[in-house]
């Protein structure tokens, strides 16, 4: 069966690894992806830049300062001084020597092992080339439908698809938009991204009818407990919901802990 972001048309909801399980490994890297899976998850999100000399690499940041032993933007380093970089070691000692990945080594790895990826095109200078890059190795590997496109920037997506009508992309929003469907409408996008205190049931109805999926982050149980220690508990509504169909995917950094969502809403498949 051909990989869908559909829950029904997939047989589950999906459980999502943002950056992987970054909650417990180095975020975008092959052994947090791998421990998603372990996890899981059936899909990892993913964050793309390019380097100087325009390879696609897996990088939340447009600088490489944050999350390895580098300094400086990754657009003025070539992939051969981006893969002399230990991506692991300051997140831990045990993960020192990892390495950031291609696209290309990701998306081997995603064709492997089964998975979906939720592909955020990061980068800020040449986002159109990032864009090209990224559908022509979704072609070469044979990914396009186990890849789905997202970004911020509505605009860089609406010109996505114009260019490559085969790729499916996602747009990430941070408000509830008055019409919604109109807003994927207008960026000719397949899928939305919603933050769990931003979705509403009748949202997500309206957003089936009309043949959009959609992906709910979910914050981890660290962030949850502050309405817990208050008495308030969204989980309950938040199972309910995934149980009733209306959500596709669900996002989050503690995959087994957005696992066990799906698997008490009786949705892991």
């Amino acid at each position: 069966m051909a990989f869908s972001f559909f829950a029904h048309e997939q047989g589950r909801v999906h459980v999502c690894g943002h950056r992987g399980y970054s909650l417990h490994y180095p975020e975008n890297t092959l052994p947090a992806f791998e421990a998603a899976k372990a996890a899981g998850a059936t899909t990892v999100e993913i964050d793309v830049v390019l380097t100087a000399d325009g390879e696609p690499i897996i990088l939340h940041d447009l600088t490489v300062d944050r999350t390895t032993d580098g300094r400086g933007f990754a657009a003025d380093l070539c992939l051969e001084q981006i893969r002399s970089l230990d991506a692991g070691g300051r997140f831990h000692p045990a993960f020192a020597g990892t390495k950031i990945p291609t696209v290309a080594e990701a998306l081997d790895w995603v064709k492997a092992d089964d998975m979906g990826v939720v592909l955020e095109i990061k980068e800020a200078e040449r986002p159109d080339i990032a864009v090209d890059r990224v559908a022509a190795l979704l072609r070469s590997t044979g990914t396009v439908d186990r890849v789905i496109v997202i970004s911020f920037d509505h605009v860089v997506l609406k010109r996505a698809v114009e260019r490559h009508p085969d790729l499916r992309t996602e747009a990430i929003t941070h408000a509830r938009h008055a019409d919604l469907v109109g807003v994927l409408k207008a960026c000719r996008a397949s899928s939305v991204s919603i933050e769990l205190d931003m979705f509403r049931p009748d949202d997500a109805r309206a957003l089936h009818e009309a043949g959009f999926s959609n992906r709910v982050h979910v914050p981890r149980p660290d962030v949850l407990a502050e309405f817990w220690r208050s008495g308030r508990d969204p989980l309950p509504d938040l199972v309910q919901w995934i149980a009733d169909g209306l959500i596709d995917t669900i996002s989050g950094d503690d995959v087994p802990f957005i696992a066990m969502l799906v698997g008490r809403a009786g949705r892991a498949g």
